[in-house]
């Protein structure tokens, strides 16, 4: 591919779907009757069913607490745009309990979290029930689980609380259940309203429609393959990829792997809270990232990454967002993930470094993957601290190549600063990954100076892939000649909005008082670039344009953005601890980047107001896409507002004219004002160039500001040297 003054064309985003494998660990018939020795003995039924003149059914007699649709492996190649995976946060219970009823093993399910649902079945139906241990009956008489047991006709299946240990329970029906898919996937995900047919758990009088039975059932999942539960859990993990001595101090890494830390209660899918001790940290500050030490730029993460949003250790779910500004020294290998989704208030967590190729992969489903096999397989850690290689690129730019977990590889460019020339470097390599599309690669997802790969190792192992990196450098053109498409994007801002004030004020009273960033982020960012008043901040954001370099930032299409011009770049750091609860398409500032939240959930940018939706939440596409496509192969619509490159310009708005948008947005009755143009590398580096002397005096005085805003930190002991 030839980036040489020439436009970059959307559709040679598109690589061929056939090259693609669907997941880490999943072999292409992952999604078809797996026969194997392992998964069942002695069957009970190898006669096909009778087909039935009415589609076979459930009917939700009791919903359950959280009982949600899954199938598995998910929601595969959406996560450069901020959707993840979802799926059985448990995979290994949901995939053993499909295995026994002869269905393919990524056949949709339920996920019942704390407490089951009662289930009424319109005809004779074999189940099977697995995960935490919890009263299963069929018709009040006491039933197994983890056996094939038949519900008959008008019978009523009741799985009630889970006693413990664990905290979720598996419910597989012979033929799996029907649903319409989104995005290629029945999974649902609740914070983004789909998936599962409603997008939401499970409701009273609901009603699922089951597929066709299998041909061939088993009596059980034998013991030995059986996972085990505890209330202190083992993780394998892999160092990576932000480890010591850069990120965190020898003494912080050795802690990590050696304490016993606490599940917090305020975990969930998206992501399991621990307690446990605060790091030293190797940095004072994240630099342009932000004020605090965990800050970077931001990166794409991956399932099982232990994030450290400040000082909060959170091990990211199947629910997590893609994108984000944390470190994250380890990573539980793929095998041992199925272990998050039954972590427990109160449970202890010890992680165990192994070597990489000693994880099992991530598609057995016998003994290996049962247990806690960490400490009986290490044989110490990689003693990497997370680099798998370093290499020039030229005289200037080096390029880093990190271990995320056993599945992926976070391909870093340069050094830790913003500069658009390395967001060039990184999507000349996105380009060249999707034009050649090789077989085994399973997402990839662009950051603002680094690019996540994640594979299948079975099809694709990382030191082959290494060596597949280091032969796309060699043919990448020069990134100064990049030209891509690049719309402006007119958004309407509702400054200093009434639900970002409701946003902190919950924040204070329910997570932390006396941050530095409260009662008002606004006058916080002023303060931090020692701007003379608010009135500045505003006439700085509405003046701006901000270039998307990322999508997915917390979720669904959300944007990560930087101003064009460096004289407009606010720099602020993030919440620590992070909201627990941030108004959908609020706009905030965190480092020196722009985020629109794409949906209600967690975060950490300072606010400065809210704006219409960036995800249409009234597109229905199913398509499946290959990794990193911004589009559709069979469907121009797409959920998703923007796109890579895109310039976002601000017009601002009083809080009730957004609400009224806002309305109309959902109804599908507005349409945002874009214009066609191009962002060209060069042309914006003589920008810089000629306007060299005013970009330095802003950044010293914006330097001063920070550097005395640290040390009232300092003194208030929120950082130490």
């Amino acid at each position: 591919m030839n980036l040489t003054d020439t436009r970059i064309d959307r559709a040679a985003d598109l690589a061929p779907t056939d090259t693609i494998t669907q997941s880490a660990g999943c072999p292409p018939e992952s999604r078809a009757t797996i026969d194997s020795p392992d998964s069942a003995t002695d069957p009970i039924s190898d006669t096909p069913a009778a087909p039935s003149p009415t589609p076979r059914r459930i009917d939700v007699v009791r919903p359950g607490m959280q009982t949600t649709v899954q199938d598995w492996p998910g929601r595969i190649g959406y996560w450069h745009i901020g959707v993840p995976p979802s799926g059985p946060m448990d995979d290994l219970s949901f995939r053993l309990g499909n295995r026994v009823l002869g269905n393919p093993e990524g056949a949709a399910g339920l996920e019942c979290t704390l407490g089951g649902p009662a289930l009424r079945f319109s005809e004779p139906t074999w189940v099977c029930v697995t995960g935490a241990v919890a009263d299963v009956r069929v018709d009040g008489v006491p039933v197994e689980q983890w056996r094939t047991v038949e519900v008959p006709a008008g019978g009523v299946l009741d799985v009630g609380a889970i006693r413990g240990p664990g905290m979720r329970t598996y419910i597989l029906v012979a033929g799996g259940i029907e649903v319409t898919e989104f995005l290629g996937s029945a999974s649902t995900f609740t914070l983004g309203k789909f998936g599962g047919g409603s997008g939401a758990p499970l409701r009273a009088d609901e009603a699922l429609t089951l597929g066709a039975p299998s041909t061939r059932l088993a009596p059980a999942v034998p013991m030995a393959d059986q996972p085990a539960f505890a209330h202190r859990w083992e993780l394998a993990v892999t160092e990576g990829p932000h480890g010591a001595p850069e990120f965190f101090t020898r003494d912080d890494f050795d802690t990590i792997i050696g304490t016993d830390y606490e599940v917090h209660f305020n975990s969930d899918r998206t992501g399991v809270r621990l307690i446990g001790p605060k790091p030293e940290w190797a940095r004072t500050d994240g630099g342009e990232a932000g004020l605090h030490p965990s800050n970077i730029h931001d990166n794409a993460y991956t399932v099982g990454a232990l994030d450290f949003t400040g000082d909060t250790p959170i091990l990211l779910g199947p629910d997590g967002p893609s994108l984000g500004g944390f470190v994250c020294p380890v990573t539980v290998v793929a095998a041992d993930r199925w272990k998050l989704g039954q972590l427990t208030p109160g449970d202890k967590v010890r992680f165990v470094p192994i070597r990489s190729e000693h994880a099992a992969p991530a598609a057995e489903l016998g003994v290996r993957r049962r247990a806690c096999f960490g400490t009986v397989l290490s044989a110490g850690r990689d003693g990497d601290d997370g680099i798998l290689r370093r290499t020039e690129v030229d005289d200037e730019t080096g390029v880093t190549y990190r271990r995320q977990g056993d599945d992926g590889v976070l391909v870093e460019y340069g050094t830790l600063t913003l500069d658009l020339g390395l967001r060039a470097r990184v999507h000349a390599l996105h380009q060249h990954l999707l034009a050649i599309g090789r077989r085994g690669v399973i997402e990839l997802t662009p950051g603002i100076r680094s690019l996540q790969i994640r594979v299948d190792p079975a099809v694709l192992p990382i030191p082959r892939l290494l060596d597949l990196l280091a032969e796309a450098e060699a043919q990448l053109p020069n990134s100064d000649q990049l030209v891509v498409p690049s719309r402006t994007v007119h958004l309407p801002l509702s400054w200093d909005d009434p639900s970002t004030r409701e946003a902190i004020t919950r924040y204070m009273h329910g997570v932390r008082a006396d941050a530095p960033w409260c009662p008002w982020n606004i006058e916080f960012i002023r303060r931090m670039n020692g701007l003379p008043a608010v009135e500045d901040v505003y006439k700085t954001v509405f003046d701006a344009e901000y270039l998307v370099l990322g999508l997915g930032d917390v979720y669904l299409g959300a944007p990560v953005a930087t101003p064009t011009d460096p004289r407009h770049r606010l720099v602020t750091t993030k919440y620590n601890p992070a909201r627990t609860w941030t108004p959908e398409n609020a706009v905030g500032i965190g480092g020196a980047y722009l985020c629109i939240y794409g949906m209600e959930g967690p975060g950490g940018y300072q606010f400065v107001g809210r704006t219409t939706q960036v995800w249409n939440h009234r597109a229905r596409p199913t398509g499946t896409a290959g990794p990193g496509v911004d589009r559709f192969p069979t469907d121009s619509e797409t959920p998703w507002l923007l796109r890579y490159f895109d310039r976002i310009r601000w017009h601002p708005v009083e809080a009730e004219e957004l609400l009224d948008l806002r309305a109309d947005f959902a109804a599908g009755k507005v349409d945002i004002t874009t214009e066609n143009g191009d962002f060209r590398l060069a042309d914006y580096r003589k920008f810089l160039a000629e306007n060299a002397d005013s970009i330095s005096e802003f950044r010293a005085l914006q330097a001063d500001a920070f550097a005395e805003e640290r040390q009232s930190w300092r003194t208030a002991g929120e950082l130490t040297d």
